[in-house]
């Protein structure tokens, strides 16, 4: 038994294959090294000669003479790919002059895409932080993970420590690329609503939570307070 990368054979079977079910009986030669492409381009990396032979059925000697030959086709082309040969194997990749703008493009940071609802939560978290997902989610009626896993991603939110509570849930506060962003040297010159909006967001609270507008006035609502613990 030989292997050859992924796939495995045993010594003559692709001859033989070959000769009960050609692949010159079903495919045009075009047909095949297109089919020899296709293998190069979807597995990303060096293909044997052998595995192109099985993906065929055809020889190994017809597999490399078809290979060759799109490789040469390649190379005539005025395109940003190549086919090169490793012994015996062929791989797909880009060509030399390339790689200078693919390096641009790779160090290219992404830009956030702040949707409606990321900003919504990314307000949230910045006005009550540290704050978990479950409090954002209460806030705005609906679950926020996408949301705070998209923030995370972007580096705008990370997390700041554990709620000492059962299941210790992670809390999630505004980093400094938040900041710079957002053109703001601290928190501290985060825009302050309107004392009328501010009542009124209260007001909803107070309606919505009152357990928690009982311990923000300092009544004992016979529930432990918990506590913010570094990770």
């Amino acid at each position: 038994m030989g292997q050859q990368g992924d796939l495995e054979y045993n010594e003559g079977e692709v001859i033989d294959e070959a000769a009960e079910d050609s692949a010159e009986d079903k495919y045009t030669e075009t047909q095949m090294k297109a089919i020899i492409e296709g293998v190069l381009f979807t597995m990303g990396r060096s293909v044997s000669k052998d595995d192109l032979a099985i993906a065929l059925k055809t020889s190994p000697a017809r597999a490399v003479e078809l290979a060759e030959e799109l490789k040469r086709e390649y190379d005539s082309y005025d395109r940003g790919l190549a086919i090169i040969r490793l012994d015996n194997s062929f791989q797909m990749c880009t060509k030399e002059f390339c790689f200078e703008p693919l390096v641009r493009v790779a160090a290219h940071p992404k830009k956030p895409v702040l949707t409606e609802v990321v900003l919504e939560t990314l307000s949230i978290i910045a006005y009550r932080q540290p704050v978990t997902k479950l409090e954002i989610s209460k806030i705005r009626g609906v679950s926020s993970d996408h949301a705070v896993n998209k923030l995370v991603e972007y580096g705008l939110i990370s997390e700041q420590g554990r709620l000492n509570a059962p299941g210790r849930p992670i809390l999630f506060g505004t980093t400094e690329e938040f900041l710079r962003q957002f053109k703001m040297e601290s928190l501290d010159d985060l825009p302050i609503p309107a004392p009328e909006r501010i009542a009124e967001i209260q007001n909803e609270v107070a309606q919505e939570y009152p357990d928690e507008e009982n311990a923000a006035n300092g009544e004992n609502t016979n529930q432990p307070m918990a506590e913010h613990v570094p990770v």
